[in-house]
C-alpha cells in the first residue's frame, strides 16, 4: 500500500508520516504542497490513499481534491483532508467535494489508523466464520491458527516478490504467486479476499500498485480471521 502525504508544514508532514508508518504502512510518498502532489500524480503516481492538508499555497487541498475527482484515472483514490479548522461548514464542503474523510490537527493516532483500515475495510471482505472453517477442514483451532500464521508469511513474501518479478519482465511467475494466494483464500474461507485475488488474475495486465493494495487487504483479512479465532476460543 502506497500513501501520499501532502502538507506545506514540514513538522505536520513528518508527524503524519510517522503515524502512518506506525500503522504498518511503510511505502509513504510526500509532497510539500498541492501543486507538487499534482505533478507527481500527473507523472503516474497512484497511491492507495492520500492525506492532504486543506490550506496550502499554490494549490490548496480542496483544489487538489477537485482536480483528482475530475480525472478519471484518479477519481477512485480516497483523499482525506487534514486541517486545524473544525467548523461544520468546512467539513461539509470537504465531504460534498468528495473527500473520503476529515482529520483535525493535532493528529490522533487512532484517527489515522481508522482511515487506513477503512481503505482496506476487512468488514467489506466477507469470510467464513472460524468455527465453520474448523468443521469444514476437520482440524482444531491450534492447527487453523498455524495455517493463518503461515499464510500471513506467504503474503509478506509474495508482496516482496511480485514487484521484482514484474520489473524483470516475468508476469507469468507473478501470476503463479497470485494463484497460490487465491487457493489459500479458498482453503481458509476468505471469500472476499478470494474474489479480490480472482479479479487480479483475470486482468489482462498485472498492475503492481493494484497487486500491493490487494495483498495488503488480504493480509488484514487474515489478521482479522486470526483475531476472531482467538476470541472464539477465549484467548483474546
Amino acid at each position: 500500500m502506497k500513501v501520499l502525504v501532502v502538507d506545506d508544514d514540514v513538522v505536520s508532514r513528518m508527524v503524519l508520516m510517522h503515524l502512518i508508518d506506525s500503522c504498518g504502512v511503510h511505502d509513504i510518498v510526500e509532497a510539500e504542497d498541492g501543486a507538487a502532489a499534482w505533478e507527481q500524480l500527473e507523472g503516474g503516481l497512484r497511491p492507495s490513499l492520500c492525506f492532504c492538508d486543506l490550506r496550502m499555497p499554490r494549490l490548496s487541498g480542496m483544489e487538489l481534491l477537485q482536480k483528482i475527482r475530475s480525472d478519471s484515472a484518479l477519481d477512485a483514490m480516497p483523499l482525506v483532508l487534514v486541517s486545524s479548522a473544525n467548523d461544520q461548514d468546512t467539513v461539509r464542503d470537504a465531504v460534498q467535494a468528495g473527500a473520503a474523510g476529515y482529520i483535525v490537527k493535532p493528529f490522533q493516532p487512532e484517527q489515522v489508523r481508522q482511515h487506513i483500515d477503512a481503505c482496506f475495510d476487512v468488514s467489506a471482505l466477507p469470510a467464513e466464520a472460524p468455527r465453520d472453517t474448523l468443521q469444514r477442514l476437520g482440524i482444531d483451532s491450534e492447527r487453523l491458527l498455524a495455517y493463518l500464521t503461515g499464510f500471513q508469511g506467504q503474503i509478506v513474501a509474495a508482496s516482496e516478490q511480485v514487484d521484482a518479478l514484474l520489473a524483470r519482465g516475468e508476469p507469468a511467475q507473478a501470476r503463479q504467486q497470485l494463484e497460490r494466494l487465491h487457493l489459500g483464500c479458498r482453503t481458509l474461507g476468505l471469500h472476499g479476499a478470494e474474489a479480490g485475488m480472482m479479479a487480479l488474475l483475470q486482468a489482462s495486465v498485472l498492475d503492481g500498485d493494484q497487486m500491493q493494495t490487494a495483498l495488503a487487504a488480504l493480509a488484514r483479512s487474515v489478521a482479522q480471521q486470526a483475531r476472531l479465532l482467538r476470541q472464539q476460543d477465549g484467548i483474546d
